[in-house]
């Protein structure tokens, strides 16, 4: 077997284990996620609509970040 996607798995889980460790501890510290300038958030009576575009933008940008450190390492 290929140990290059042994090394992808275990790094994809730590990754998975240091988010779900954040939001555990830092929770309510995290509370500004999907409220930024530029989220959309429409609230009428019978009808919520939330389209995330600027939160979605820094999760991709730092995804990519991420993504790129790793690549880099190995």
């Amino acid at each position: 077997m290929n140990t290059t996607i042994g090394k992808y798995l275990i790094i994809i889980g730590l990754f998975i284990v240091v988010i779900g460790v954040l939001i555990y501890f830092l929770g309510d510290k995290l509370s500004w996620i999907g409220r930024l300038p530029g989220d959309i958030r429409i609230e009428k009576e019978n009808l919520k609509i939330f389209i995330p575009v600027t939160t979605m933008i820094l999760i991709s940008i730092l995804l990519t970040l991420i993504v790129t450190l790793i690549k880099k390492i190995f």
